[in-house]
């Protein structure tokens, strides 16, 4: 007999939004950056790796990202967080499916790493508080995924175990230290497989053909 989930953790960016390559693609076309100069320099470089690691901790603000960043791009910096990630949009899908779960007594938590609050807000606009039963961002515990203990932090927010719930995450790696705790994982590389995959664990339909349902 399977047992269903009854929790549901949500990464946010790439998740419960569209994509972040192709918007990191969008903006190194309006920068006039050659194709893979962002990804280069930011999330293979060591200092990059490092400068972004500091950010999502809440050791570094986004304003100093922002100048650390466009000193090694060699580009402005004047909100430099918010140009990359311009192209960004709800995930209405999987957005739906989240409010569809909780409405059938599925606890949804948000678990993100951080980028910074000011001067650009990745989370405004999407009611996180509001829509979520508990929302953890790494700079404000400074830990992040993929940390054993920030998943052990939005447990305890739920009020769950890893054994009852169930991990989505756009970045594969962070889906490891999860399955570990117990959590069941879905890579979320495309909306509809990743809804699928949902109704499977949580044993629940969650496709809401009303789309006034879900109020960004």
């Amino acid at each position: 007999m399977i047992q269903h989930r009854k929790g549901l953790v949500l990464d946010f960016g790439g998740v419960l939004t569209t994509p972040l390559l192709p918007a990191a693609l969008a903006f190194e076309r309006r920068e006039e950056l050659t194709e893979g100069t962002l990804l280069t320099g930011m999330y293979l470089n060591p200092e990059g790796i490092r400068l972004t690691e500091e950010l999502e901790r809440g050791m570094l603000t986004q304003t100093q990202w922002n100048e650390a960043a466009g000193r090694l791009l060699g580009i402005p910096p004047d909100n430099l967080m918010g140009r990359i990630f311009a192209d960004l949009r709800p995930e209405t899908s999987v957005i739906a499916a989240a409010a569809a779960a909780r409405r059938a007594g599925v606890k949804v938590g948000v678990l993100s790493n951080s980028v910074g609050l000011t001067p650009w807000n990745l989370y405004d606009g999407y009611e996180v508080e509001n829509l979520y039963d508990a929302v953890v961002l790494s700079e404000v515990h400074g830990t992040r995924k993929p940390e054993p203990e920030i998943f052990r932090l939005v447990l305890k927010e739920l009020g769950l175990t890893a054994e009852e719930c169930v991990f989505v995450d756009d970045t594969e790696q962070y889906l490891p230290p999860a399955a570990e705790l117990g959590f069941a994982t879905i890579h979320a590389v495309e909306p509809a497989r990743t809804v699928t995959a949902l109704e499977t664990l949580l044993g629940i339909p969650l496709t809401d053909k009303d789309p006034d349902r879900v109020t960004l």
